[in-house]
């Protein structure tokens, strides 16, 4: 068996491969920890901001209670405009959010409404204290 002779172009050739390998790899490890990193400092600033927008609702010096009230459907209204009327910001994030609640306390199987109806809304005020 005859053993063929390495030309040095073949050897640096080869430790080119071999060189070029290395670096791909090395740049593959380190786009995977910059995504991983970016990946952490997006979920921890999420929950910042979670934790903000609720600490953010409660305000430690006013208590509210939840209150019913029974109204009487004009004309003119609407569930809309009965939400932009009753509705609070503070514990509802949406309109639709509060038209969803005043139709499952009145079982309405649709948003019509009619004049001279009566109508169960929710509202929120201030609890009374007593000392």
């Amino acid at each position: 068996m005859t053993q063929r002779r390495r030309r040095p172009q073949d050897i640096r050739s080869e430790r080119r491969i071999r060189n070029n390998r290395i670096r791909r790899r090395r740049e593959m490890r380190k786009n995977f920890l910059l995504f991983v990193m970016t990946l952490c400092l997006i979920t921890a600033t999420s929950i910042a901001v979670s934790s903000f927008r609720s600490d953010a609702k409660t305000d430690p010096s006013r208590e509210t209670s939840k209150y019913y009230k029974s109204i009487v459907i004009s004309d003119s209204d609407t569930l809309w405009s009965i939400a932009e009327t009753y509705m609070d910001e503070e514990h509802y994030d949406s309109v639709p959010e509060y038209i969803r609640e005043v139709m499952r306390i009145n079982r309405l199987t649709n948003d019509a409404i009619y004049a001279d109806a009566h109508l169960i809304v929710p509202y929120y005020a201030e609890a009374a204290v007593t000392p």
